[in-house]
């Protein structure tokens, strides 16, 4: 869990006043942009009540809020622009988030979305036959266990957002790092594999559309790219860490 805090103020604007006040937060909120103290922020406005407005910035923490942010030249730009409305406030606190947490069904996963275990599974089964076939990988994949493939399908079902299949009968991040330590795993081995990989998601019917495929690559080059690190000489391995998750990022399921 993070360190971050959440600051939530809860205004009442009379609504003849509504329309300065929303100029004023759009102005103000370029203070908060620029700083490197928080983290995003939204101002919400009741829809059944229009006179209520919730503005929920998430600073890095309490303490870099109130001892940076206050104590910096933007607080006093960013002040002097809701001044006017301060009186309004019905609430400032700040809210430290629980182990209460997860996401509804609305936005599919990108397991779901890829179509579940069984394209993870044809996924991989046609990468690694690729893989034993090619002159730059197959030395680094010499003697494959058998399962290895199914394995992966685990992991990668697992990263994109389905059943904690890989965690549960392999361990978590560290173990899958701890596969590639000493492998020396060179760039060109690293685009290869990418390569690949794309070509098994096209064979494997995995979906092309842009949004989810920026997604799939975006794993697959943090992914090797922290492989050909750890397989470095001087890798220290990692502490163990759940498998990661990866989300549809900055461009989600495109529905027309």
């Amino acid at each position: 869990m993070t360190a971050h805090t959440v600051e939530y103020i809860r205004y009442r604007i009379p609504e003849q006043q509504s329309a300065g006040f929303l100029a004023a937060y759009t102005r103000a909120a370029a203070q908060l942009a620029a700083a490197p103290q928080c983290v995003d922020y939204e101002l919400a406005r009741c829809e059944e009540d229009f006179e209520h407005f919730v503005l929920r910035i998430t600073w890095t923490s309490t303490e870099d809020h109130i001892e940076g942010f206050r104590e910096s030249e933007l607080f006093e730009d960013f002040l002097a622009e809701i001044r006017p409305f301060i009186s309004s406030i019905e609430e400032m606190r700040h809210y430290k988030p629980t182990t209460v947490r997860g996401t509804g069904a609305s936005v599919p996963t990108l397991y779901v979305w890829a179509g579940g275990a069984e394209a993870f599974d044809r996924l991989t089964e046609v990468f690694y036959d690729k893989v034993l076939k090619d002159d730059v990988l197959a030395p680094v994949f010499e003697g494959l266990a058998p399962e290895h493939a199914s394995h992966v399908a685990l992991w990668l079902g697992e990263v994109f957002g389905g059943p904690a299949g890989y965690s549960e009968t392999q361990g978590g991040h560290g173990h899958m790092v701890a596969k590639h330590l000493g492998k020396g795993i060179t760039e060109v081995q690293r685009r290869r594999w990418v390569n690949l990989l794309q070509d098994a998601a096209d064979e494997a019917g995995f979906p092309s559309d842009a949004e989810f495929r920026s997604a799939f690559v975006a794993y697959a080059e943090w992914g090797t790219r922290l492989a050909v690190h750890f397989s470095g000489p001087d890798a220290v391995p990692p502490a163990e860490q759940p498998v990661p998750k990866w989300t549809w990022g900055s461009a989600p399921p495109y529905q027309g």
